[in-house]
């Protein structure tokens, strides 16, 4: 059931028609006390009625206090200022009541997002308190040392995720002319409906759906015999493919992305993470066992509040703020938003800039990431530069042994 909060009862109830299963209140003591009624209840709904002041300093609350809870604003207008102070709030939407459509899809993502949250939670186990923990990495001189986890993220989809994913992958293959070339593997875990075959011309004899029935007892021979070589432009890749059967994607547990993950990172310098752009058990294992988080997003209001909402979400899960690197993907794009708007939005510093550019999509079409056929190109040497300044250059990575939560 939906908590809605209106003065005008006549739009109250417009509301409550559209979204069917709701309650309505008209004042602050109603909504706390129709909130604390229902602790199973994970959307309120302000109306424009309300001043913006109240749904900051109820979000801002719940946000510490009760994080499954979402909060959606209704306004006429959504400028960049409302916005931005909806989202410092912890506001997960800002919509125009008057368009039904976009009301009903917000509200769902809203509750769709609570229940990850709530899943996420429950199978850490962990409290939802932000803040990252310290993470020590073993002192046993023995111990080998492991290599690189990067994960590349978006909450939202169409942001070039899987493009920086493969370049990114491809320039760190290449190396610089003091580390020579590295030993790299991409796993594209976008399970569901993974492009990384497609952006590399890789055709998928074996994916990870293959390691399912050997999911108890898989090793670093048997994820070998998974992989697909890609060599092109200097670099070679080994290549783990999502499965090419949408369906599978739920046979890949928990369990297994974890185990291929900590094979893959004792096998190669660097381990490129593609993923979906939602917070699933799959992405959660990964997430876990990540170095380093590449969270994408473009100059647009909707991707800018999934990258908010996604980071107020790694702070629940304390990802470590210090391993978060932010892109701005097609950076220089005229959409009516400048820098300053942006970072005013996302509230952290943006560590990497990729420009726009119609080679993008030629490059996907011609299965050749831009990285290998034109290592010269601004967008190739974009992600170079972030490679070398976050990767290539960074210190050696922590032993094994590092992560908190493992496989069991």
């Amino acid at each position: 059931m939906t908590i809605i909060y209106e003065f005008d009862p006549r739009f109250a109830h417009h509301l409550a028609t559209l979204l069917g299963d709701a309650v309505v209140v008209d004042t602050a003591p109603a909504l706390v006390e129709q909130v604390n009624a229902d602790r199973d209840e994970h959307l309120v709904l302000f109306g424009p009625s309300v001043p913006l002041a109240d749904a900051v300093a109820f979000a801002g609350q719940c946000r510490l206090r009760r994080p499954e809870l979402g909060v959606v604003l209704l306004r006429p207008e959504l400028e960049v200022d409302v916005l931005a102070d909806a989202l410092k709030a912890g506001i997960r939407e800002v919509v125009d009541p008057s368009n039904h459509a976009a009301v009903l899809a917000a509200s769902a993502r809203s509750r769709d997002l609570s229940r990850q949250l709530a899943g996420a939670n429950r199978a850490t186990g962990r409290a939802p308190v932000p803040g990252p923990p310290a993470q020590q990495p073993s002192e046993d001189p023995n111990e080998p040392v492991d290599g690189q986890v990067i994960t590349v993220f978006a909450a939202k989809g169409g942001c070039g995720k899987s493009t920086i994913a493969t370049n990114l992958a491809v320039v760190l293959a290449q190396g610089t002319k003091a580390t020579g070339r590295r030993r790299v593997c991409l796993i594209d875990l976008d399970l569901a409906f993974g492009d990384v075959a497609i952006m590399m011309q890789l055709s998928p004899q074996r994916t990870i759906a293959d390691a399912i029935p050997v999911a108890d007892r898989i090793d670093e021979t048997g994820l070998r015999t998974l992989l697909t070589r890609y060599a092109s432009g200097g670099a070679e890749v080994d290549v783990l493919l999502a499965p090419v059967q949408p369906a599978v994607a739920e046979e890949v547990t928990r369990d297994l992305v974890t185990e291929v993950v900590h094979l893959a990172r004792s096998m190669y310098d660097f381990v490129v993470i593609d993923t979906a752009s939602a917070f699933t058990e799959q992405m959660l294992a990964a997430l876990d066992a990540t170095h380093h988080y590449v969270l994408v997003g473009t100059p647009e209001l909707p991707s800018l509040k999934n990258l908010r909402v996604t980071l107020d979400m790694f702070d629940l899960l304390d990802y470590r703020r210090e391993a978060r690197t932010v892109v701005l993907n097609r950076a220089d794009s005229k959409v009516g938003i400048t820098m300053t708007e942006v970072e005013k939005v996302i509230r952290v510093p943006i560590a990497g800039f990729i420009p726009s550019s119609r080679d993008v999509p030629i490059s996907a079409n011609r299965g050749v990431p831009l990285a290998a056929g034109q290592p010269q190109h601004p967008v190739s040497s974009a992600i170079r530069e972030l490679a070398v300044k976050r990767f290539l250059g960074a210190p050696a990575p922590a032993k094994r042994g590092m992560f908190a939560r493992k496989k069991g």
